[in-house]
């Protein structure tokens, strides 16, 4: 009996060591994986962002430039080194760009919550600039790169600048573009400009630089409203920072002096620290047959003192504003997909609306001259928001006026060709204290009027634009383009002045001519999107 015992409880161990080793071989049944799934309610492209109801769309592209006749991506020669027109200036700029950005959105009792991000990661050609020095000296004045903290970092010498030994380093720079979340008719955080026409900077074309309106491309912090009233028609109200696009200048006349004018400088910057953003109201149709615009803004001129410290005083402020119409019209009889955009704009005592950011409102450009005894030309021009001066016990903001249009024609010629003829013109006007102080009460006066040789003073200028551009599109989101631009300066200084230039465009102490200046630039572009 005590062995049948025996038998009998060594045989249910065995059989429960077996079946516990059978079941550590048994597969154990995983959790679900969870699949990214497609979006469809915002578009293609987006994907829910897995165990989530936000969907999310990744973009972006590859950009090579090689720009002709330009110290710059986007500018042509138009001042500085670059306008020296000399040894000095680049006879090419290249860029390579990588643009990054994440839309993602989610649908909620409010409607839908939008975040957006857009980042660009680049490299560009700089450029060389004499030290003034009496041995020829250079230095290289393009960004060599970023450290972890997003400073940009400077040569070896450690001085804030870069001499020619160190200009060959490599490296490259980091900007955000846009980064705004929009919700219930909000936009809040970094976008273009509700003033800005649907094109921005580009009616038709890939420069940058046009005048003739607003175009915040990079993105301007704001905060925003927009109503939506349907059949295609919104308005939008908006307060937006004004101090990193929309500030041209508030002069103080009594810092001008002949050699700072021939550099485009009319005076010492006064501006003083923000005290109001800009407003800006924005009325849009959007129909079949294309779109109309209506924008206003209104641009608070606070300067700071009239001298060194605040025992000094100074000016009251001074409102500018601007306003700017927009027109598209879509699918003209000239074939499918044809578009003609225009816009206008008018502004007093706020010119960045008109000489936008990256077509900059000062020029100094050097030519050829046919006078004889003359060492060359020189054609000069500024334009700020407003002038005054601290002579005299000081005096009020006097604004600057200006007007301007830019527009283009886009004609397809296949599905794979397209060329776009543009244009665009502005003018920029001075009132009597601007042209008393610079060019006395008769024209023949003043910092620059009363010099020997000078026959004409006037500040009031305008620049003029034309050029083309025509692309190829090979295969779907890989687009060649080449455009050609030609940039007029339309002066009002006559005569001739013999003054010491600027170091910084090597150009020798002797006699110009004053007279209008022209400039021609060119890109070549290869983009790839994605």
């Amino acid at each position: 009996m005590k062995l049948t015992k025996t038998l009998f409880l060594g045989t249910a161990a065995g059989l429960m060591a077996a079946s516990s080793a059978f079941a550590a071989d048994l597969p154990v049944k995983a959790k679900a994986v969870e699949y990214v799934k497609i979006c469809s309610l915002y578009g293609a492209g987006f994907y829910y962002i897995p165990g989530t109801d936000t969907c999310i769309k990744l973009g972006g592209y590859l950009r090579a430039d090689l720009n002709l006749g330009t110290n710059s991506d986007f500018n042509p020669n138009q001042s500085g080194t670059a306008g020296a027109r000399n040894r000095m200036m680049n006879y090419y700029t290249m860029r390579a760009r990588e643009d990054l950005n994440i839309d993602t959105r989610t649908a909620t009792e409010y409607g839908v919550v939008r975040t957006y991000f857009d980042a660009v990661f680049t490299w560009t050609t700089g450029n060389y600039t004499p030290t003034g020095s009496g041995t020829g000296g250079t230095q290289y004045s393009g960004t060599l790169g970023l450290n972890a903290a997003g400073t940009a970092l400077v040569g070896s010498n450690g001085s804030g600048s870069v001499n020619s030994t160190d200009g060959n380093t490599s490296g490259g720079a980091l900007g955000v573009y846009y980064a705004f979340i929009q919700f219930a008719g909000f936009t809040m955080g970094k976008a273009v400009s509700q003033f800005d026409a649907p094109w921005t900077n580009y009616p038709g074309n890939i420069t940058d630089n046009l005048v003739g309106g607003s175009g915040t491309v990079t993105g301007v912090n704001q905060f925003t409203y927009t109503a939506d009233f349907g059949q295609g028609v919104t308005a939008s109200f908006s307060a937006e920072d004004a101090t990193q696009y929309y500030q041209a200048g508030n002069i103080n006349l009594a810092g001008a002096t002949a050699g700072g004018m021939i550099g485009g400088s009319y005076g010492t910057n006064a501006i003083g620290g923000s005290r109001s953003p800009n407003l800006v109201g924005t009325v849009r149709v959007d129909q079949a047959w294309g779109l109309f615009q209506a924008s206003v803004a209104a641009h608070d001129n606070h300067v700071g003192y009239y001298g060194a410290t605040e025992t000094t005083g100074h000016p009251d402020d001074k409102w500018g504003w601007a306003v700017q119409l927009a027109l598209s019209i879509k699918n003209i009889p000239t074939g499918a997909g044809d578009t003609i955009n225009i816009q206008g704009v008018y502004t007093d005592g706020a010119t960045r609306y008109n000489f936008q950011n990256l077509s900059g409102s000062t020029y100094a450009l050097y030519g050829n001259s046919g006078i004889a005894g003359a060492y060359g030309s020189i054609g000069f021009a500024s334009a700020p928001d407003t002038v005054f001066t601290s002579a005299g016990g000081g005096t009020s903001q006097e604004t600057v006026k200006t007007w301007g249009f830019r527009g283009a024609y886009t004609h397809n010629w296949d599905p794979y060709w397209n060329s776009a003829l543009y244009g665009a013109y502005a003018q920029a006007q001075f009132g009597t204290l601007a042209k008393t102080a610079l060019c006395g009460a008769g024209g023949t006066g003043g910092v620059f009027g009363g010099l020997a040789g000078v026959t004409g003073c006037n500040p009031d200028f305008a620049i003029g634009q034309l050029g083309i551009v025509t692309r190829w599109t090979p295969v779907k989101n890989l687009t060649f383009s080449a455009d050609l631009s030609w940039t007029h300066l339309d002066q009002k200084y006559s005569g001739t002045v013999g003054l010491v230039p600027n170091v910084t465009t090597a150009k020798p102490a002797a006699v110009y001519e004053l007279k209008d200046q022209d400039s021609i630039a060119m890109i070549l572009r290869a983009q790839r999107n994605w």
